[in-house]
């Protein structure tokens, strides 16, 4: 009798990543592959702040930064565990949320999320291509996004996957603006400010 392989799920294999870092990281995981990104600079810092800022003058108090989200399979397997750079929660996090939570080690569920962000660093092609193709699979409504390097700024919207595979996932509608213009944002979001990236990049 053969033994049985099991896959490690992804989780597991980011904590191992975390403890085996000599500096603090944190890892994601999208399209099958583990991805530390790099650390950002402060014109990418201050600006997904100010964008999380401006959610919340505009009235979504469930804006925030930092937290882990897991995207799954229909199987229930692992697809994607993702940290945006900012986000806006559709609920509260419930008991339920919480109990997903501790059972992911660490991990919230995408669905509590309407609309998340993503300003590019070094890693450009990572935001623009793998990460916009998982929030499109995972069916996350708006995905807002910064490409520091082409200094223009996306609203992608209607998630759209035409079969079973993750990877061809994408968004059916792109609003786009030049970085210092207004980005509008579909309803009931507010038209977003960029001018914070006009900086010099690195």
């Amino acid at each position: 009798m053969e033994p049985v392989m099991t896959q490690q799920d992804p989780i597991d294999l980011l904590i191992a990543f975390e403890e085996a870092s000599e500096t603090p990281i944190r890892p994601e995981y999208v399209e099958g592959t583990v991805i530390v990104p790099p650390a950002p600079n402060d014109n990418h810092n201050e600006g997904a702040f100010e964008l999380s800022f401006q959610f919340r003058v505009a009235g979504f108090d469930l804006v925030g930064m930092g937290n882990g989200y897991r995207a799954a399979h229909k199987d229930g397997r692992t697809m994607a565990l993702l940290i945006p750079d900012f986000y806006v929660r559709r609920r509260k996090a419930t008991e339920l949320d919480e109990s997903y939570r501790r059972a992911h080690k660490g991990w919230y569920p995408i669905d509590m999320i309407s609309l998340v962000g993503e300003v590019t660093s070094t890693n450009h092609e990572t935001d623009t291509g793998p990460k916009l193709r998982t929030y499109a699979a995972a069916g996350v409504p708006v995905y807002v996004l910064v490409n520091r390097r082409r200094r223009t700024a996306h609203c992608y919207s209607d998630p759209i996957t035409p079969g079973d595979d993750p990877t061809e996932a994408y968004y059916a509608t792109e609003v786009k603006a030049e970085l210092g213009r207004p980005l509008p944002l579909p309803a009931p979001y507010p038209t977003l400010g960029t001018a914070p990236f006009l900086e010099p990049v690195e």
